[in-house]
């Protein structure tokens, strides 16, 4: 048995209420408890960096990672975090570098240079990611990896080529997760929108609906499962449900209680309101975003960026807004 004073077992009980209850006060006291007991334990400031992050506490976070590294400055989780964090905060050259230090430790690391790719998405350089992103194909492990490029072929307007890819994954991948594969189908849909195939699109959007709405039944209070759902049923032109679900992954991960993801479902709600036709809905939470540091779901670890707009073809309903325009042309934070 382990003794409960041991510093192990406090490291263990903070971990209990940051992950499982989401009560950061009561894991950071915790933290705190170990810190004094293990005052070199990387660990110990790592999270307490977590913590300050998902409280919106950034350069309280950005301090801790600093802690962090020089307690254990060749540790790829801190180095891949630590990156994470600025370029939430769209600090895009320190996120290069410090994702350059894990690389040296895991040279060719898939999501390492997807997550150094996605960076180059935001700052509009399609060129840089690209070449991060040659070596993924259907057949890449990792998932992330995979949408990435995905989202490299959406930002490149080619959607026939990434109709392609995901038709390969989703023809080959037989043990992917139920999630995976009704994510993949919902983008699949919306390449063959893109490429003007409304047929295939109604069609993918439909087998999408089917394999979301039974793990939204499963799984009621999974805020990633009811964004998803929401880009089905807005290619299927159900504009009510569409709503309805991406209103539902806001509440389910508000912004106010999670300032790392819940922003993201905001963003995902403006995505699904640009489809359905709520053009000044969407571009007042476009304004908002471009002032916030977060993690995208569409566009992973970087937020949203001016370059983003410009690129992604996802946000042609809004282009001939004056108000989206004026977004286009802000300087990036």
């Amino acid at each position: 048995l382990l003794d409960p004073d041991s510093p192990e077992t406090i490291l263990a009980q903070a971990y209990f209420p940051y992950w499982v209850l989401r009560d950061y006060e009561a894991a950071k006291a915790t933290f705190n408890r170990v810190r004094d007991v293990l005052p070199g334990n990387s660990d110990v400031p790592s999270a307490l960096a977590r913590i300050a992050r998902r409280q919106g506490h950034w350069d309280e976070s950005i301090g801790y990672w600093e802690q962090t590294l020089a307690l254990d400055p060749r540790n790829r989780e801190w180095l891949t975090d630590a990156a994470w964090t600025y370029s939430m905060l769209r600090q895009f050259p320190r996120a290069l570098q410090t994702y350059a230090r894990a690389l040296e430790i895991s040279p060719n690391d898939a999501d390492l240079l997807a997550s150094q790719a996605q960076i180059y998405q935001a700052e509009g350089d399609l060129e840089q990611a690209g070449k991060s992103l040659i070596a993924v194909n259907a057949k890449t492990d990792s998932a992330q990896a995979f949408i990435v490029k995905i989202i490299q072929l959406f930002l490149e307007r080619r959607p026939d080529e990434a109709i392609r890819l995901l038709q390969l994954r989703l023809a080959e991948f037989h043990d992917m997760d139920d999630f995976e594969r009704g994510y993949d189908q919902q983008l699949l849909a919306s390449a063959q929108q893109l490429a003007g195939d409304l047929a295939g699109a109604r069609a993918t959007a439909q087998q999408a609906q089917r394999t979301l709405e039974t793990l939204c039944e499963k799984d009621p209070a999974n805020p990633n499962l009811a964004a998803a759902l929401s880009h089905a049923y807005a290619v299927l032109g159900n504009k009510k449900s569409a709503l309805s679900e991406a209103e539902r992954a806001t509440k389910l991960r508000p912004s106010n209680k999670d300032a790392v993801i819940g922003p993201a479902y905001e963003e995902n709600l403006a995505l699904v309101e640009a489809a359905v036709g709520e053009k000044n809905r969407a571009i007042a939470i476009l304004e908002r975003l471009l002032k916030l540091p977060y993690n995208s779901i569409r566009y992973g670890n970087a937020p949203l960026t001016p370059a983003l707009l410009r690129l992604d073809p996802t946000w042609d309903p809004l282009r001939s807004e004056a108000r989206f325009q004026e977004l286009l042309a802000e300087a990036r934070p």
